[in-house]
């Protein structure tokens, strides 16, 4: 292999996002509906803000089973301190990154903007791909 393959050449671009003011449970059962672990949170310009991940849903859910009623807004119980990858990140860095983190995913950025997703499973197909 002469060249590294990067995160945009496996990053999932059609990407289910959620808005800070949607509801957690309906968020929730998107998230459960679509059979994926989390979303990336993004405001009306497009900016993302934050991850909401299947993890933080528990969270909201052992909350509300606390108060017998559930409530709030994504931006309520989403992680606002997101790590991110750059789509030129050569998988090797991206492996790395996956290894150093709890994350399952990661959006990925492209000049301030966020472009894609990737995960633990897009990441190993590359290294498969590349090396297996």
């Amino acid at each position: 292999m002469t060249t590294r393959q990067r995160v945009a050449d496996y990053m999932v671009v059609d990407l289910i996002t959620l808005s800070p003011e949607t509801e957690i449970n309906r968020a929730m059962n998107l998230l459960l509906d679509r059979r994926i672990s989390g979303a990336p949170v993004v405001d009306k310009n497009g900016d993302l803000v934050g991850v909401l991940s299947k993890k933080d849903c528990l969270k909201a859910a052992l909350e509300a089973s606390y108060y017998r009623e559930w409530g709030g807004t994504v931006a309520q119980h989403m992680t606002k301190d997101v790590e991110t990858l750059d789509a030129g990140t050569d998988i090797v860095t991206a492996t790395k990154a996956f290894l150093n983190s709890v994350y399952r995913r990661f959006p990925v950025m492209k000049e301030g903007r966020l472009v894609g997703q990737i995960s633990r499973a897009d990441v190993l197909r590359a290294m498969n791909d590349n090396w297996g």
